[in-house]
């Protein structure tokens, strides 16, 4: 599909310095995100019976486990790629950290599945917004372009798995809730750590430029902020589910427009 060996632009997303390194910063959450993400959905898993009824999901389960570990891969090669630019990966230190204390206090499996069920509405959102928005991509590096959609039109194939299963499991309004609540806390301390970090090294942290690239970003006419907020804000409701905003629609029209670019996963089998 793409050939991260080959190296791409500094600032691949518009030449701009800040979006880029947000992105960026996105990519070096995910090798010990998604690795987690699969645990927790596993472990959650080994308590749903094995019958007729719950066949559906145990296969979606299957699919989603594939999926991140494909992308868990992609992003380990798009990351070294990123070290030799100079960038440094405190993100996954920082959440290897976090997922241990976790384990450390018995963090109970349907909470941990709440977590990962809120992080993925997230990556759900930002998929969406990315496939709705095509211009969010536009001027971007055409591999990484490629990359990025991929990787959106995945995450919503799969988004309302861990959900569907902490459902099933029995898991509760309130802590779905609290643990999104400090989901989202979490995300947005180490995304901005992170993409300032990034900036830093990028030696682009002080210039005008960056900041007026950031308030286009997050506030222009079609600002992430903007676009996300409502999205993310929904799933506080009560009846939330993820299917209720279907888009599966947007993703099968960008696999049927670059069937030769990318290649289905199912099954496949993770660390």
């Amino acid at each position: 599909m793409v050939d991260l060996s080959q190296g791409f632009p500094r600032h691949w997303l518009a030449g701009g310095a800040f979006r880029t390194q947000f992105f960026n910063a996105m990519s070096m959450s995910f090798p010990v995100g998604e690795q987690d993400f699969i645990d927790s959905v596993r472990e959650a898993a080994l308590a749903l019976p094995d019958d007729a009824e719950h066949a559906s999901l145990h296969a979606t389960i299957r699919d989603f486990v594939g999926q991140e570990a494909t992308h868990r891969r992609v992003h380990t090669l798009y990351n070294t790629e990123l070290e030799k630019q100079g960038l440094v990966n405190h993100w996954q230190h920082w959440a290897a950290k976090l997922i241990a204390l976790g384990r450390e206090r018995n963090m109970p499996a349907i909470s941990r599945l709440a977590v990962t069920a809120a992080f993925e509405h997230y990556t759900a959102v930002l998929a969406d917004l990315t496939l709705r928005n095509p211009e969010i991509m536009g001027d971007a590096d055409p591999m990484l372009r490629t990359l990025w959609t991929w990787h959106a039109v995945e995450e919503t194939e799969h988004k309302a798995v861990a959900f569907d299963l902490y459902l099933t499991l029995g898991g509760s309004y309130k802590t779905r809730v609290r643990w999104y609540m400090f989901a989202m806390t979490r995300f947005t301390i180490m995304a901005t750590r992170q993409t300032v970090n990034n900036l830093w090294h990028d030696r682009t942290l002080f210039k005008p430029s960056t900041w007026l690239d950031a308030a286009s970003f997050f506030f222009g006419s079609h600002g992430l902020f903007w676009l996300s907020f409502m999205p993310l804000l929904g799933y506080l409701k009560r009846d939330f589910h993820p299917w209720q905003h279907d888009n599966r629609a947007l993703a099968e029209q960008w696999l049927r427009a670059n069937a030769d670019r990318y290649s289905i996963v199912r099954g496949l089998k993770a660390a």
